[in-house]
């Protein structure tokens, strides 16, 4: 396991250096195998680092999305990841849709884990109780200390088996499909993406913090492979 750390002076140059980052991780990817695997964050953070991914020079039509967690509301719908990525990356990028493998929302929340599951079991071709291995997976950090959708205090923090679950988070009234802990730290590569003043007492706790993932689900990286994190000066301003 190893951790490093880049702090860019404000947002959008660390927006640009997250996705050199990605890039750089799906490149070293493509030429090793026919195929690469990212799984995306969503939210609004990660708009500015899918804009400046789809300026690289990237063979998209062998790069596989997957998507860290969803919202389950219909694909179309303003509070979509899947929207969001389509119009930030996916159209602008040329991405082929059917290398799109979104969480299919239409169905009810427990059906759409379990089909989002199976679908990747298939894509990986996994057997029974294997894990797939994403070349990078991407994530944010929320103010909470939340990443996926995974909130404090889920004890689905603690599952390792499973690929992915429905989880209701209270606070929002809102259903979500999750990735699982599992899968998050068995990724080839993870990088993470955090700005603003606001994240910088959570991350002073993430990463000085004793670890705790109940309460701080994003300390889960601190068990991933080979992880980067990418932060501007004001959500690292607490960091010892």
């Amino acid at each position: 396991m190893s951790i490093h750390r880049f702090v860019l002076p404000d947002a959008a140059q660390a927006a640009e250096a997250c996705s050199h980052q990605i890039v750089s991780h799906l490149d070293n990817a493509l030429l090793a195998q026919a195929r690469a695997t990212l799984a995306i964050s969503g939210g609004s953070s990660p708009k500015a680092v899918f804009r400046e991914m789809v300026k690289a020079d990237v063979d998209w039509s062998r790069v596989h999305l997957f998507w860290v967690d969803e919202r389950c509301v219909p694909p179309h719908h303003e509070q979509s990841n899947f929207r969001m990525a389509d119009r930030e990356l996916i159209i602008p990028a040329r991405i082929p849709h059917r290398n799109a493998h979104r969480v299919y929302t239409e169905l009810r929340p427990d059906r759409a884990a379990e089909r989002y599951a199976e679908d990747i079991a298939e894509f990986f071709r996994l057997g029974d109780g294997e894990l797939p291995q994403f070349d990078v997976v991407h994530l944010g950090v929320g103010a909470d200390g939340h990443t996926a959708s995974l909130f404090p205090g889920d004890p689905l923090i603690e599952d390792r088996s499973a690929i992915a679950a429905a989880v209701y988070a209270e606070h929002l009234a809102q259903y979500r499909v999750t990735l699982l802990p599992g899968v998050l730290v068995n990724a080839k590569h993870t990088v993470l993406f955090s700005t603003g003043s606001d994240k910088a007492s959570v991350i002073h706790e993430i990463i000085d913090g004793a670890y705790d993932p109940v309460h701080h689900p994003a300390q889960l990286a601190r068990h991933a492979r080979n992880v980067s994190w990418f932060m501007d000066e004001a959500a690292a301003a607490g960091i010892g």
